[in-house]
């Protein structure tokens, strides 16, 4: 039986459960809310940070593109990283340097300043992140509690998101922008301080002499690198435009070279036999809409609020508590309900229904209140949002093994930053550029313009999420957690290497 190497005491097999792995859990879990939060925490602050370091119109947009740049490119190697060298030791690794460089972003006197420590954070999260649920998939060894823990940290995932608005709305109102940075210091020291005495060491089993298959690291870093700054350029140029089209072909000319390396490869370092999993797939693909919809609808929203209803970032920030619980609900629904009903019936509701949440959030207008213009649009989009996350972290870790956890995770954790991305990309912009072209050649009034183009393009996200719905109805495998399932086993080799 395979077992896991500890460097505090001796190993243990793999299947016995570990009796501090709820305790790790929380651990975990507050990293990872941690990290999804410094996702959005800083769009309500951003007109304050371009004051405060004198940034230009253009420069700060990096502020949070540089982040989204760095996660998006790095989380897959991050992951498969976490595989080989160890997943404890890349967590920590991950989350030292995400605290370190949230502190440097906290104390920027200027923008360059600003823009490192940003990047320090994009690095971070490609590490901790993947390697985060590559633990959690090897320490719950039972099939229904492996489910649930899974569809804990998914939850908390969706949840960081939401209430990222709401703390950098207090935070940045009451106190200043430097502590939405601050903050995470502390609560990184308290993590690395306990992970050690929680969790066992673990690693993927490696023939002696095999070589780290570091030319396909570097072809899809690149890539994906390629892509994610195509797709970023996209909201400030057209998508014809030389600085869009020549990052994004250049992104899957060297994917596809990847691609080509790896199946000749002896030891590759993202096997391609790991993608031939449907369930994992179909996750994959979904949840890139799924992440999409979800960061055009806050950013847009978050506009709406300020630009048409003239809300502070305080007001503002707290008109999402409602989603915040309506989603901490969704959560505990997906949780505990696929260990009896399988990961199929509810992420396909859960997709649908945040269409459904789409479309009538489409029906706002110039004149719309909170009460009858946000409100039920956001109760049912939180709710079916706290649905589909924890259900596709458990489709997306469906049948891993110990020798692919963290690449699994980093697959994952790519598609939700890809995923942001274009939503970023394709539907703001496309908003964006319909009130221009409304206002130009149309005569339309300002605000009804912008009006007009959110309503655009919750509309197509809410065809893209119903889609999503039907693709996972009609192609996923029905995955029914049952008491007898085991973590797949990985036979060990004759000799493994660290």
């Amino acid at each position: 039986m395979h077992t896991e190497t500890s460097e505090t005491g001796p190993t243990r097999p793999a299947a016995e459960p570990d009796p501090r792995r709820w305790k790790a859990l929380i651990a975990l879990a507050l990293i990872q809310f941690m990290l999804v939060l410094d996702m959005t925490v800083v769009n309500v602050a951003l007109p304050k940070i371009q004051h405060s370091l004198h940034f230009s119109g253009p420069g700060l947009a990096w502020v949070v593109n540089s982040y989204v740049l760095m996660a998006g490119a790095l989380l897959l190697l991050g992951g498969r990283f976490a595989d080989v060298y160890g997943r404890r030791l890349v967590f920590l690794i991950g989350t030292a340097l995400f605290a370190l460089a949230s502190a440097v972003c906290g104390a920027a006197v200027d923008a360059p300043m600003m823009l490192v420590g940003r990047f320090g954070q994009g690095v971070g999260e490609a590490l901790a992140a993947p390697a985060s649920l590559g633990l959690i998939a090897l320490m719950f060894t039972d099939p229904k509690e492996r489910a649930k823990a899974l569809g804990i940290w998914g939850g908390v995932a969706g949840i960081a998101g939401t209430f990222g608005t709401i703390i950098s709305g207090l935070l940045t109102d009451l106190v200043t922008w430097r502590s939405i940075f601050y903050i995470n210091v502390p609560v990184a020291l308290v993590v690395l301080a306990l992970v050690p005495r929680l969790m066992a060491e673990s690693r993927m089993t490696r023939a002696a002499g095999a070589r780290l298959d570091y030319p396909g690291g570097i072809l899809a870093a690149g890539g994906l690198t390629a892509i994610v700054y195509g797709l970023l350029q996209a909201a400030t140029h057209t998508w014809g435009a030389w600085q869009v089209l020549l990052p994004l072909i250049g992104g899957v000319v060297l994917l596809a070279v990847m691609v080509g390396w790896e199946t000749r490869a002896s030891e590759p370092l993202f096997p391609l036999s790991f993608f031939a999993n449907r369930t994992r797939t179909v996750a994959n693909v979904t949840g890139l809409f799924l992440a999409a919809a979800f960061f055009t609808y806050f950013y847009l929203l978050t506009l709406f609020e300020q630009q048409i209803l003239d809300y502070s970032p305080l007001v503002g920030g707290l008109s999402y508590l409602p989603m915040g619980l309506a989603m901490g609900a969704g959560m505990g629904i997906g949780t505990g309900m696929t260990p009896k009903f399988g990961v199929k019936p509810l992420l396909t509701v859960g997709l649908v229904g945040s269409g459904a949440a789409l479309l009538i959030a489409s029906f706002i207008g110039t004149g719309s209140s909170y009460a009858t213009g946000i409100l039920p649009g956001m109760i049912v989009l939180g709710l079916s949002f706290g649905i589909c996350f924890p259900t596709m972290t458990n489709a997306a870790m469906h049948a891993v093994t110990e020798q692919d956890a963290s690449l699994a995770s980093g697959v994952q954790n790519t598609t939700r930053m890809v995923g942001g991305a274009l939503g970023l990309a394709a539907l703001v912009t496309l908003a964006l550029r319909h009130a221009a072209t409304q206002v130009q050649h149309h005569g339309a009034q300002p605000f009804q313009a912008l009006v007009d183009g959110y309503v655009l393009s919750f509309r197509i996200g809410a065809v893209l999420l119903v889609l999503s719905g039907i693709a996972v109805a009609l192609l996923l495998e029905h995955v029914k957690v049952e008491p007898t399932s085991p973590l797949p086993p990985v036979p060990a080799p004759a000799e493994a290497a660290d």
